[in-house]
This record gives structure tokens, sequence and C-alpha cells, in this order.
């Protein structure tokens, strides 16, 4: 019986450190095949490439083939392996490990999660990993973890249109508290433009901020990972507010 099929694929890079630690951890379980952005692609979302030609490279780490570098998009480089590039549909697309957390509001704009959404769309399982730091990285037991639950979605499947949205505390093993179910919270990041001048003199500005806990429920994501807990959250692409459908329907819309 062949093994399965893993596509790991990122949002930093192919370079990155974080899919680097992935990969060696899920060869342990399966086929891995890695097409990934041939740089950073952080914050771009769901963002396709639609006007400029598609290039992949094949890239070599650790005196081994790697995978592909692609000039593209996160969901782009989902589109090109299963459809072009990968010899048959993966059983499984790994998006990470994501530098940084992927909370709260921070999931829209995520090509880390877009990659794992672009998956669910074309009807493959997927999971989005990130690790939340920015700083001293520690990839090896969130790496570790990747494994266990690629095993596990691999085994028992996924509910229809939803993926698994997973944050990891940049802590030692014997300093994670548990693993915690979670939703999807309201912390955002506490945005700010610095004005700067060019040396032509021209005004430009650059987008910086602070990632905020404000809210502080025990079942929002980013509370429970500062307070040293794993958070799966399931996440649907579906985007209807099914709520609201019956109080539009109230509304005097004749025309």
């Amino acid at each position: 019986m062949a093994r399965p099929l893993i596509l790991l694929t990122n949002d930093d890079g192919i370079y990155a450190q974080g899919i680097l630690a992935a990969w060696q951890e899920l060869r342990k379980i399966a086929e891995v095949e890695v097409v990934a952005p041939d740089a950073e692609r952080s914050a771009v979302g769901h963002a396709i490439t639609l006007l400029l030609p598609l290039r992949a490279k094949e890239v070599i780490r650790r005196n081994a083939r790697f995978g592909y570098a692609v000039n593209g998009m996160p969901a782009d480089c989902v589109k090109i392996a299963v459809r072009a590039i990968l010899p048959r549909r993966p059983d499984l697309v790994v998006s990470g490990i994501n530098l940084g957390s992927n909370t709260g509001t921070n999931v829209i704009y995520s090509g880390t999660v877009s990659a794992a959404t672009e998956a669910r769309i074309l009807g493959i399982p997927s999971i989005a990993v990130s690790l939340a730091t920015f700083t001293h990285p520690n990839f090896g037991y969130a790496a570790r973890f990747t494994r266990k639950l690629a095993l596990a979605v691999i085994g028992k499947g996924l509910p229809p249109k939803t993926l698994l949205n997973v944050n990891i505390p940049n802590l030692a093993e014997d300093k994670i508290k548990g693993v915690a179910i979670t939703r999807q919270g309201d912390s955002r990041v506490e945005e700010r433009f610095e004005k700067r001048t060019d040396p032509r003199n021209q005004t430009y500005y650059w987008l910086d901020g602070t990632f905020r806990l404000q809210e502080m429920g025990k079942d929002a994501d980013a509370k429970m990972v500062s307070e040293g807990y794993i958070s799966i959250t399931p996440v649907q692409y579906d985007l209807t507010a099914y709520p609201a459908i019956d109080t539009l329907k109230g509304w005097d819309l004749k025309p």
C-alpha cells in the first residue's frame, strides 16, 4: 500500500525555517512534496495570480531535493501543485509552520490559512500551523505536533468545507498545558502608519502594529495560546452569516 502523500506549503517562502522543520517530521509518516512561494508572501490573504505566468523552480535544501519554488501566492502554490505538479492527488495539505500566530482577525489576512483554505476548496483535507512568536522560534515541538495531527487527520478526515487552524505557543514541550479546541476570537492588530520621507523628499508610509488581546473568553484562540495551550480552531470557507438571513428577509426591499 502506498504511503500517504502530503503537500507542504506556506507563506513565509520555501527557504523559511518553519517549512524545513515540518518537512523533516512529516517525511517520517508520508511522502512529502513541497510547493511554496519563492519568497515571503505574508498577509496576502487568498490572492491568486491571473495576469502573469507562474514558474516553478526546483529547490535543493540539505543536499536533497526539497521541492518547488513558485513565483506566486500561497493559494497559487496549492492550485498549481494539485493541478500540474504533483504525481497524484495529495491526501493532506499542510500549510506552515508559519512564523507568528494566525489568530483572531489575522486569519482573514493570512496567506498560511488561505493556502489551507484553497486545499479545502479543492476537496483536500488541510491544516494551517503557526508558531506564536516572531523572536527566537523553536520549531522542534511544533513540527512534532504537526506530524501527530497530520496522522490524525489522514486517519479520521475532516467535516466538509472545514480546515484546522492550529496555533502553537513557542514553549518547550513540558511547558505546553494541553490542546484547546477553540473558536476564532476578535483579537486584532492595533495598526499604525509611520510617516517617513525618502531621499527624493517624497512622503511614504510604513504599516506597523502590535497584536493585542481584545477578548478574554476561555474558548478564544489567542487567549488560549497566551495561556500556554495549543489552539485548534475548525475554520470553514463558507462566509455566509446564516443568522442574518431571516433578518434580511424581514426588510422591505421589494423593487
